[in-house]
């Protein structure tokens, strides 16, 4: 922004009077775009309105055809700038600093996006916040499609093409997006013409959901009291940094735990890691969803291209930008995550699959002539192992063998060797091909979640009763 007042001759100091007619402008074009809609802006004097309750009236009267539907004003934080000056430097420039200033509202019915709004504060620098909600966005695509379906508040419980459905969710593009809100943005914040550089769209928030749907209300109750009963007593903060590919290590700093919680609707868990929670909650008792959300996508790391200041790049795993175009590698790993999530809760329900499969590991195998003892998942080194391999960390980068032997102690790299062979022969891990890495197949995460489960909810507890007594 300095820069900025400096390219068209302005002073740091006349900051405020330089953004004063900016603020008066964003007011004049609320002003008209409520008389051209044939509405009254309202403004939210109390604090703890909800905003969506009050759109709500105006929905049920209105009706859900596209264009603006309401205005809300209220008086919010915002960030800012104050000027300053450096006598080192003998300098003069902004500063950033935090103020009050009256914020738009703006609710409108997009015609593939439907129901949106943007948050237009009235005081430079003018940071614009958008929502969209993806259910809405997809009910949009299925009615363009002829598909049938019928939704519960933000659910589908009933679509005529589910694979249909799913392939139209995945096929939202940023450079649509990023369109679509440029356009958003010239029309309800007209202080942009003013600037040639335009916005960069970051992601502030994400939510991103798995839906399992049941038939009927009788099939999904029973299981989920079960489930919840499960991740209540089961789900520890390493299973939590497991499910979000991440690794907790000794020097972790930030907040983590489980939240059981009573609404209305029914019950929800929730499992925290900083600013990044996972949670499972029955909606109209027909649908069990599972939902990751993210309030800083940097959380997650990948391998990506990274360039330097210095003009070079190299590729290596990093944090997720906050750019709207991590959205693709954004879904691929909450998605991720709530697989993750599915898998260790769903071998609880009916353990009789992963059973046989703790029983097929457990005996010898053979390959090349030579055979392979099994593994014993609830005591000693192969416990140890698959607590290593089960890592968060390495559901993204793999592991090697000299990963195995920093976490199992004195172990050999010949020995380790001999570990990863038994490993691959059993089923249980791959190799990625050119590479010295391995990754937990499907039946390596099966097995590896029912036998931790198993051996902290029966196992573990079981000893406790027969010492105590």
């Amino acid at each position: 922004m300095s820069g900025f007042l400096r390219q068209h001759n302005i002073r740091i100091f006349d900051y405020p009077r330089w953004a004063a007619p900016l603020r008066d402008e964003v007011r004049t074009n609320a002003e008209k775009l409520a008389q051209a809609a044939g509405i009254e802006i309202e403004f939210i004097r109390k604090s703890g309105v909800r905003k969506e309750d009050l759109v709500h009236k105006v929905l049920d009267k209105r009706g859900d055809h596209p264009g603006l539907v309401h205005i809300l004003s209220v008086m919010e934080a915002c960030p800012s700038y104050k000027p300053w000056y450096d006598k080192k430097s003998q300098k003069a420039f902004l500063r950033p600093d935090s103020g009050k200033c009256l914020h738009y509202y703006f609710y409108f019915i997009l015609p593939n996006f439907g129901l949106c709004y943007l948050r237009v504060p009235t005081w430079a620098p003018f940071r614009l916040q958008f929502y969209c909600n993806g259910h809405s966005l997809l009910a949009s695509q299925l009615r363009a499609h002829g598909i049938a379906f019928q939704m519960l508040d933000n659910a589908f419980v009933e679509i005529g093409d589910w694979q249909k459905a799913q392939s139209l969710a995945d096929a939202l593009r940023p450079e649509r997006l990023h369109k679509c809100l440029d356009r958003i943005a010239r029309e309800y914040c007209p202080v942009l013409r003013h600037f040639s550089t335009g916005y960069h769209w970051s992601l502030m928030q994400v939510e991103y959901a798995t839906d399992v749907v049941f038939r009927r209300q009788s099939e999904l109750a029973p299981i989920y009291e079960e489930l919840v009963r499960t991740a209540i007593h089961s789900v520890k903060p390493e299973n939590v940094a497991t499910f979000l590919g991440r690794r907790l290590t000794a020097g972790y700093q930030d907040e983590m735990g489980n939240d059981f919680h009573t609404r209305i609707e029914g019950t929800r868990i929730k499992h925290e890691m900083g600013k990044t929670s996972i949670k499972m909650y029955d909606k109209h008792a027909l649908l069990l969803r599972i939902e990751t959300t993210v309030n800083d996508v940097s959380f997650f790391k990948h391998h990506r291209r990274v360039e330097h200041r210095d003009g070079t790049w190299e590729m290596k795993v990093a944090p997720l930008r906050k750019t709207i175009y991590s959205l693709p590698d954004l879904v691929e790993m909450t998605a991720a995550a709530n697989r993750r999530y599915l898998e260790f809760i769903s071998a609880v329900d009916d353990p009789t699959a992963s059973l046989r499969d703790l029983d097929k590991i457990a005996k010898p195998a053979s390959a090349a002539g030579r055979t392979y003892r099994g593994f014993n998942l609830f005591h000693g080194g192969d416990l140890d192992l698959f607590r290593v391999i089960n890592r968060g960390e390495y559901n993204i980068s793999g592991f090697q063998n000299r990963d195995l032997r920093a976490h199992l102690g004195s172990s050999k790299s010949t020995q380790i060797s001999r570990l990863l062979k038994r490993l691959r022969n059993h089923g249980l891990i791959k190799k990625i091909g050119r590479t010295y890495k391995y990754y937990l197949t499907a039946l390596g995460r099966r097995t590896t979640a029912i036998a931790l489960k198993i051996r902290e909810m029966f196992i573990i507890p079981s000893l406790r009763g027969a010492l105590a007594t």
